[in-house]
C-alpha cells in the first residue's frame, strides 16, 4: 500500500478497533506531559533529590519530545508508519515502566528523557492515522474523537496524578500506561497495514540546527522563572543558542536541495494558518491551566483533589463540544466553528478577570466548562481543516509539525504568564505598599488596627502578608486579561481559511464545510 494512498479502503472493518488504539497512544502521551507534576514532591522524597534536581523529571521529558517530534515525517516514510508507531509505543511503555523502577534521580531524568524520545511521535501518528483510516465525509467526528485524548489528558493529568500519588504511591503515575501501552501494541499490530517504504536521505545539519534551537529554546522557557529569566548566565547562553540554531537551519531550509521539512508545507494557505492558530490554543488552554491550579491551591486554599474536581467541568465541556462539533463539520462553515470558539474563550477570559479568592466555586465551574466547549470547537475544526488540502505523503509530516508549534506554543504561554505574574506582583505590592503608611488613619480603627496595626512586628506582618495576597490577584487578573485580548486578535486570521479545492467529497452535505 502507497504511502500517499489513504486507507480507508484496507481498514474499513477495524475501523472502530484502530480509532480505540490511537486514541490510547494519544491519551498516554497527553496524560504523561501533566501527570507527573503533582507527584514531584513525593519523588523528591523517596530519592532524595533537591529541588532543582526533581525539576529535571519535567524538563527532559519535555525538551525530548520537542526535538523528537520534527523528524516524525521522515522516519514513516524510511521505515513505514505501522512499524514507527509501534516501536513507539511499545519504547514508550517500556520508558514507562523504567521510570516507576528508578532508584536515583539520575535514573529518573535519563528514563523520562527516553519516556519523551517516544513518546514525541505518538500523537502526529495517531492524528495522521485516524484522518487516514476515515473517508472524507467522516474526519470531523473522527478528529473530534481523536482530540479527547488530546486536550481532556492534560486537564485531567493532575487530578489522576494527585490520586494515584495519594492513594498508591508516585510510581503507579507511570505504571499506569503499561496496560493502555499493550493494548495499543496489540491493536496497531493486528490491525494498521503498514505503508510502502522509501529510501529517503536524512538531513543531519537541518535536524542538527532544529534540535539546537528547539531543545535550547524549550530549556530557556522550562529554567527561566527558577533563574530570574536573563538575570542568569545559563539563560542567556540557551537564548543565545536558541537563536544561532533557528538562524542556521533557517540559511540551511532555504538553500538545502532536500531541506529536513519539505517546503511545500508552507505553500499551503490552510496548514499556516491553522498551524498559527494551533499555536494559540495551546498557549491559552495550557497557562491558563497553569495559572488555575496555584490559584485554587494557594489563594482559595483548596486541597489538591479539590482543585482537580473543580477543574474537571473543563473537560467535560472539551468532549460535549468535540462530539458537537464533528457533528456540525458537514454542515456549518469552519469559519463559523472557529469564530465561536474563540469568542467563547473571550467571553470566559472575561468572566475569570472578575475572580477574587472569594469566588464561588460555581463561577470557577462555570467559566472552566466555557474555555473546555471553545477549546473543543476550534480543535476540532483546526484539525479538520489544516490538513484537508495538504497532500496524503505530506500529512504525517504536517501532523508533526502541527503538533511541535502547539507544544511549543504551550510551553512559550505558561513561562510568559508565569513571569508576568511574578513580575506583576512585584509591582503591584510595591503600588499598595506606597499607600500604607503610619500616616494612613484607615489603618488606625476598627479590626484594622487590632489585624495589620504596622507599628507592632505581628501586624506588619500581617499587613504584608496581605498586601502581597491582594497583589497577587491583580497580578492573576492581568495575565486573564493579556489571554483575552491575543484571543481577540487572533480572530480575524480565520477568514484566510480557503475551502479545500482538491478534496473529493463523498457527500454533498461536505460542501458546506467552508464558505
Amino acid at each position: 500500500m502507497s504511502a500517499a494512498r489513504p486507507l480507508t479502503d484496507g481498514v474499513a472493518a477495524n475501523r472502530g478497533l484502530l480509532t480505540l488504539c490511537a486514541m490510547l497512544a494519544t491519551l498516554m502521551q497527553s496524560l504523561d506531559g501533566t501527570i507527573a507534576n503533582v507527584a514531584l514532591p513525593y519523588m523528591q522524597g523517596s530519592l532524595g533529590a533537591s529541588q532543582d534536581e526533581v525539576n529535571w523529571v519535567l524538563t527532559s521529558y519535555i525538551v525530548a519530545a520537542a526535538i523528537m517530534t520534527a523528524p516524525t515525517g521522515w522516519l514513516t516514510t524510511r521505515f513505514g508508519r505501522t512499524r514507527v508507531f509501534v516501536v513507539a509505543v511499545a519504547g514508550f511503555t517500556m520508558a514507562s515502566v523504567l521510570c516507576g523502577m528508578a532508584q536515583s534521580i539520575e535514573q529518573i531524568v535519563l528514563f523520562r528523557l527516553l519516556q519523551g524520545m517516544f513518546g514525541a511521535s505518538l500523537v502526529p501518528l495517531s492524528q495522521a492515522v485516524m484522518f487516514d483510516i476515515y473517508p472524507v465525509e467522516q474526519r470531523g467526528s473522527a478528529m473530534a474523537l481523536w482530540g479527547i485524548g488530546v486536550m481532556v489528558g492534560p486537564i485531567l493529568g493532575p487530578t489522576l496524578g494527585g490520586w494515584l500519588t495519594q492513594n498508591y504511591d508516585w510510581r503507579w503515575v507511570f505504571y499506569i500506561n503499561v496496560p493502555v501501552g499493550l493494548l495499543a501494541v496489540a491493536g496497531l499490530l493486528l490491525f494498521l497495514p503498514e505503508t510502502e517504504r522509501a529510501p529517503l536521505r536524512f538531513d543531519w545539519i537541518g535536524f542538527a540546527m532544529l534540535s539546537l534551537a528547539i531543545g535550547a529554546f524549550q530549556m530557556m522557557l522550562d529554567r527561566g522563572s527558577e533563574l530570574d529569566w536573563f538575570s542568569a548566565r545559563e539563560i542567556i547562553i540557551e537564548a543565545v543558542l536558541a537563536g544561532l540554531g533557528l538562524y542556521c537551519f533557517l540559511v540551511h531550509f532555504a538553500l538545502a536541495e532536500k531541506p529536513f521539512i519539505a517546503p511545500s508545507l508552507f505553500t499551503d494557505v490552510n496548514f499556516v494558518v491553522g498551524t498559527t492558530f494551533i499555536f494559540l490554543v495551546g498557549l491559552i488552554l495550557y497557562a491558563t491551566l497553569a495559572l488555575l491550579t496555584p490559584y485554587l491551591q494557594n489563594l482559595m486554599q483548596y486541597p489538591v483533589l479539590t482543585a482537580g474536581i473543580v477543574l474537571a467541568p473543563r473537560g467535560a465541556g472539551t468532549m460535549l463540544a468535540m462530539f458537537i462539533c464533528g457533528r456540525l463539520l458537514g454542515r456549518v462553515s469552519v469559519r463559523v466553528l472557529v469564530i465561536f470558539g474563540f469568542s467563547v474563550t473571550i467571553y470566559s477570559l472575561y468572566l475569570m478577570m472578575g475572580f477574587t479568592p472569594d469566588v464561588a466555586p460555581r463561577a470557577i465551574v462555570v467559566s472552566g466548562f466555557l474555555q473546555g466547549l471553545s477549546v473543543g470547537f476550534v480543535f476540532v475544526s483546526l484539525s479538520t481543516v489544516t490538513f484537508a488540502t495538504l497532500p496524503p505523503e505530506l500529512r504525517t509530516q504536517g501532523t508533526s509539525i502541527y503538533s511541535l508549534v502547539r507544544n511549543l506554543g504551550s510551553s512559550i504561554g505558561i513561562s510568559v504568564t508565569g513571569a508576568l505574574l511574578i513580575r506583576n506582583t512585584q509591582l503591584n505590592h510595591a503600588s499598595i505598599a506606597a499607600n500604607v503608611t503610619p500616616f494612613n488613619h484607615a489603618l488606625h480603627s476598627g479590626i484594622v488596627a487590632r489585624l495589620w496595626n504596622p507599628l507592632h512586628a505581628g501586624g506588619a506582618a500581617a499587613l504584608n502578608a496581605e498586601i502581597t495576597r491582594q497583589a497577587t490577584i491583580i497580578a492573576y487578573v492581568d495575565d486573564f486579561k493579556l489571554m483575552m485580548l491575543v484571543s481577540a486578535l487572533a480572530l480575524p486570521l480565520v477568514f484566510m481559511l480557503r475551502k479545500p479545492a482538491n478534496v473529493s467529497v463523498a457527500a454533498s452535505s461536505h460542501d458546506a464545510v467552508m464558505e
